[in-house]
């Protein structure tokens, strides 16, 4: 039982590796559509490890490298397949080596978060985190029909400067989670709406059920930080 209890955090990280496996696969076969809602759920997993990992007391070196490892296929390999194939594609081999600096500066970002011992106590990242990097790269496929080309070009270029860049991201850590949950439930639902309409989205039922998970685990995080609060 013990086993199996140390085991779950590692379980969903597992599961954010395979479904950048599952992005990059769709992206080799043209579907970019369902390639960007692969890693929008990975980034859901992949927020729910380490609180996870936390309150079962199961935080270990093994769980911090394999989800670094889990990080660099969902969010920096599979977006860079993705974004060649979206943006890149006529440019051949120069496209390839452009996105391939995606990885590469989101192997940076992940080395230097991993050896700052102070990076759980900060208010800040030390650069925008490769999750975020990766899941707007997702949104802006998703959302390609309202974005130009070359807005994407240079959102993805401004991506992997800020990725390497030594600029303080506020953590959202200390914002107040009914606040925070307003936010993000508002994107999300909005995120549903776009995902069930478009046809070009094969696997759309995919995001909704990720997002109602989501959404509960949210919930079940809010009320354990209420009732915590309320015993001090």
């Amino acid at each position: 039982m013990i086993l199996i209890k140390r085991n779950i955090p590692n379980g969903i990280t597992m599961a954010n590796l395979i479904f950048g496996f599952l992005s990059i696969g769709s992206s080799f076969l043209g579907e970019y559509q369902n390639a960007a809602i692969f890693i929008l759920v990975g980034m859901m997993l992949d927020s729910m490890d380490g609180w996870m990992a936390r309150k079962l007391g199961a935080e270990s070196p093994f769980g911090k490298e394999l989800d670094s490892l889990a990080d660099i296929v969902t969010f920096g390999v599979s977006p860079a397949i993705l974004i060649f194939g979206t943006t890149f594609s006529y440019m051949g081999m120069t496209g390839l080596i452009i996105a391939g600096m995606f990885p590469v500066f989101g192997a940076i970002r992940l080395a230097r978060f991993n050896i700052d011992e102070e990076t759980s106590v900060k208010k800040y990242f030390t650069g925008v985190p490769i999750t975020a990097a990766g899941g707007i790269i997702a949104l802006l496929t998703i959302f390609n029909f309202v974005v130009p080309e070359a807005a994407v070009s240079a959102i993805y270029t401004l991506l992997c400067v800020l990725m390497v860049s030594r600029l303080k991201i506020p953590s959202l850590k200390d914002v107040p989670i009914p606040k925070y949950g307003t936010i993000i439930t508002a994107l999300l639902l909005s995120l549903i709406v776009v995902t069930r309409y478009n046809a070009a989205i094969e696997y759309s039922n995919w995001i909704i059920f990720a997002i109602l998970a989501y959404l509960v685990f949210m919930l079940i995080h809010f009320l354990l930080k209420k009732k915590r609060l309320s015993e001090k």
